[in-house]
C-alpha cells in the first residue's frame, strides 16, 4: 500500500475534484437542449456486425443547422442499425435516412420539457457538489489519519484543511455556473 503524505492527499483530492466536474459536464451534454449537439449521442450504441460499438465509431457526426444532426456513416450497410439504435436509445427524435446520411431534427422544446429537463440537470448538478463533498470528507479523514500518525503537525494538517475547503468551495462555484449556462442553454427558443 502506497505510503499517505500531506502531497499525496492534496494531489489527489484536487484531481478527485476535477474528475467529478468533468463527469457532471459529460452528464450535462446529453442532456438536449433547444440546440442539437453531438454530445446528445454519444452513449448511443449501434449493433455492427454482432458488437455493440459507439455511434462515434462509425460515423461522422455534424451539426450543419442548429436544429439538426447529420450522422453519415463510413460504411452505409450500417445506416439501418443506427436508425434502430437511435430510436431504441430513446432521445425523443425521429431519426430520417435516405440510404447515404441520417438525419436527426431536434425539435423544439415544450415548456413542459423544459421544466422536466431543468428538475434533471438541477439533481445532476446537486450529485456534482455531493460528489465534490464526499472526496473533502475522504481528504480530511486522511489528514486526520495522519495528525493521529503524528505525521504531520497540527498546524499543517489545520492549512491543508483550510486548502481542501478553497478546493471544494471553487468545485462548487464551477458546478454553479455549469449549471447556470445550462438553464440558459435550455431557455433559448
Amino acid at each position: 500500500m502506497p505510503t499517505v503524505t500531506l502531497p499525496s492527499v492534496l494531489h489527489e483530492a484536487e484531481e478527485k475534484m476535477k474528475k467529478a466536474l468533468a463527469s457532471m459536464e459529460r452528464e450535462f451534454a446529453t442532456v438536449r437542449g433547444g440546440r442539437a449537439s453531438p454530445m446528445m449521442i454519444e452513449g448511443v450504441m449501434v449493433e455492427y456486425y454482432g458488437t455493440p460499438t459507439p455511434l462515434k465509431q462509425l460515423a461522422t457526426i455534424t451539426t450543419p443547422e442548429p436544429r439538426l444532426l447529420l450522422i453519415q456513416p463510413w460504411d452505409r450497410s450500417v445506416i439501418g442499425a443506427i436508425d434502430k439504435a437511435i430510436l431504441q436509445a430513446g432521445l425523443g427524435v425521429t431519426p430520417q435516412q435516405d440510404g447515404k446520411v441520417v438525419r436527426l431534427p431536434i425539435p423544439q422544446l415544450t415548456q413542459e420539457r423544459r421544466a422536466e429537463l431543468d428538475k434533471l440537470i438541477r439533481k445532476m448538478a446537486e450529485d456534482g457538489r455531493v460528489s465534490v463533498r464526499t472526496v473533502r470528507r475522504d481528504a480530511n479523514e486522511a489528514l486526520k489519519q495522519l495528525k493521529v500518525e503524528k505525521t504531520i503537525s497540527e498546524d499543517d494538517a489545520f492549512k491543508a484543511q483550510e486548502r481542501i475547503q478553497h478546493m471544494t468551495d471553487d468545485s462548487i462555484h464551477r458546478v454553479d455556473a455549469l449549471l447556470k449556462a445550462k438553464e440558459q442553454e435550455l431557455q433559448v427558443v
